[in-house]
């Protein structure tokens, strides 16, 4: 759960970027929206509360800002990784091993990474992101959503068959009454 996605997840929920003082470099290549910088400015104000305050008051911040992105990825089996949530998933469903293709754009230091997540061959999601890990990330998201939805829809048809068949075998005269 304490990776830095996570942690620059929550540090943009509250706009944290507005208030660090960055450097003309930084300034100028998006440091505000950078998920390490955001994760590493949300972390030393978690430390910042806990030297100040004591552990209670830490624990309790902790607990405000991240209980509920713990409640919202306790579906996942991975938490936030996502690409280890679609390799779970794909191996569950038997599609085979995820892979990722990736791209970049834009100068050196302003670059974009688009990825594609495949899996046998057929594309399920594609994520942009400032490094080639964010888009991955994204990517295996929109991938893993993609597939649990067509795998939802399938469980949905064969219960809505299987419930439809059931009816007419009651129905249906047995081979020892005939």
């Amino acid at each position: 759960m304490v990776n830095s996605r996570a942690l620059a997840e929550v540090g943009r929920g509250l706009d944290l970027g507005s208030f660090i003082r960055l450097g003309r470099g930084e300034e100028g290549t998006g440091g505000r929206d950078k998920a390490s910088i955001l994760a590493d400015t949300l972390e030393a104000v978690i430390g910042a509360v806990y030297l100040d305050q004591g552990l209670d008051a830490a624990s309790e911040l902790v607990h405000r800002l991240f209980d509920p992105l713990i409640e919202k990825s306790s579906n996942l089996g991975a938490g936030l990784d996502w690409k280890t949530s679609l390799q779970e998933l794909t191996a569950t469903e038997g599609l085979g091993v995820p892979e990722y293709l990736v791209t970049e754009t834009g100068p050196d230091h302003e670059k974009t990474f688009t990825a594609a997540a495949r899996v046998g061959g057929v594309s399920y999601g594609t994520g942009t992101g400032r490094s080639k890990k964010e888009a991955e990330q994204q990517a295996a998201e929109s991938a893993w959503r993609s597939i649990r939805a067509a795998a939802d829809e399938r469980a949905k048809a064969a219960a809505a068959a299987s419930a439809e068949a059931a009816p007419q075998e009651a129905d249906a005269p047995s081979a020892s009454s005939a």
